[in-house]
């Protein structure tokens, strides 16, 4: 492993980037972050015999940002065409679902029917709902922000999207909104490095989701982090070469 340690982790310590604004994945305090990302990267650099640092942030975009400037080794960002050219990544190892929060009032019974004229949609800046919907949708507008739900309140929007798991509780914990049943999207959720590093320490970082998701690592991190309703990404066998597109409803 001293040749791939060497390549993934040059400075000596593996440092990952963490995006503690997405609670499905991470949770906890930059000085002692928890979750299923941060229990990858633990074991990460186990297998490569170097001590891990974990770099933290409050949203995806940063995390991203921290790769592609050099300050961080390794990052867990969902699978998007916007980030391709810029992140090497491995197939998912989670997939979780956007979703649309609304109010009570509106009419809006399908993500089909909020691509209208008039029509603005809250999201977190630079968060992959952000990237997916400013890619697809043809009528309506992309409005963003802080988050989803703060830009939809601050400037009572028609529509806010993010994570299914903090979106039903944000709807539970405030009368007269409601969720659409139906995702809008699907979130591969994977882990990254950058694409200059060699081939061989991309095939290790595959090969090692690939086993985390088999042998029942990252249903265990998922479980302990209380997010049961967060799915294991299936598993890429046969070889396959790590996913590059999101898979869409």
């Amino acid at each position: 492993m001293g040749d791939l340690a060497a390549d993934l982790a040059p400075t000596g310590v593996l440092r990952a980037a963490v995006n503690l604004g997405n609670p499905v994945l991470a949770h906890g305090t930059p000085d002692s972050p928890g979750g299923v990302t941060v229990d990858i990267a633990r074991e990460v650099a186990a297998r490569l015999d170097v001590p891990v640092e974990f770099v933290c942030f409050d949203a995806a975009h940063k995390s991203f940002e921290a790769l592609t400037s050099g300050a961080a080794d390794l990052c867990f960002l969902a699978i998007e065409p916007a980030r391709a050219a810029s992140v090497a990544f491995t197939a998912p190892y989670v997939v979780i679902e956007g979703v649309y929060v609304v109010p009570e009032s509106s009419s809006f019974a399908s993500p089909a029917d909020v691509d209208q004229p008039g029509v603005r949609v809250g999201v977190k800046q630079g968060s992959a709902y952000d990237l997916f919907l400013t890619r697809t949708l043809e009528h309506a507008t992309v409005v963003r922000g802080s988050d989803g739900v703060t830009v939809f309140e601050e400037q009572d929007l028609e529509v806010a999207a993010g994570i299914r798991q903090p979106m039903t509780a944000y709807a539970a914990a405030h009368p007269g909104t409601r969720v659409l049943p139906e995702r809008f999207m699907q979130i591969q959720q994977a882990v990254g490095t950058t694409p200059d590093r060699d081939p061989a320490t991309v095939a290790f970082l595959h090969e090692l989701v690939e086993e985390l998701k088999a042998n029942g690592f990252v249903a265990e991190a998922l479980r302990r982090a209380n997010q049961p309703d967060a799915t294991v990404a299936p598993r890429v066998t046969g070889g396959a070469a790590p996913a590059t597109k999101p898979r869409t409803a």
